[in-house]
């Protein structure tokens, strides 16, 4: 029997060794895959949910609310409203800028003045509403009338 046609008990602890390594690194590869996509499904949630802030009298100021009351205004049903209820949120709101509107030109002056408004009342507060949930959060910045 030759000698080159068969494989020594070195050779196949090698390739072994090797394959060993190749398949840890696919699981790891894996593991980490499946938190990223965890994570994601996380913040779709959560943008889903800063979605019900807009148009809704929440999200300028600091409070701490269940879920269903973003909802209040909709007619949902009551086996997700029960559900919506235990879900925890936070909202944080932080002014970032007050543009004071009597200090734009002339002819946007005119106009309101026109309208009825008094120049020096015009102002537009920018701000940023943080809506944290289990540990995630999401923002979205918000202007409006103060």
């Amino acid at each position: 029997m030759s000698r080159r046609a068969a494989f020594t008990l070195i050779e196949m602890m090698i390739a072994v060794m090797i394959i060993s390594v190749v398949v840890a690194a696919l699981l790891e590869l894996q593991t980490n895959n499946t938190k990223i996509f965890e994570r994601i499904a996380k913040k779709e949630h959560l943008q889903h949910y800063t979605s019900l802030l807009l148009g809704s009298k929440y999200g300028f100021e600091k409070e701490s609310l269940t879920l269903d009351r973003l909802i209040e205004r909709f007619d949902v049903d009551d086996d997700l409203r029960r559900e919506l209820k235990k879900i925890k949120l936070k909202i944080g709101y932080d002014t970032l800028e007050t543009i004071d509107l009597s200090q734009m030109g002339d002819e946007v002056l005119d106009e309101q003045m026109q309208e009825g408004d008094s120049a020096s009342s015009m102002s537009l507060e920018v701000g940023r509403s943080v809506l944290r949930f289990e540990g995630e959060s999401v923002s979205i910045m918000r202007v409006r009338l103060p």
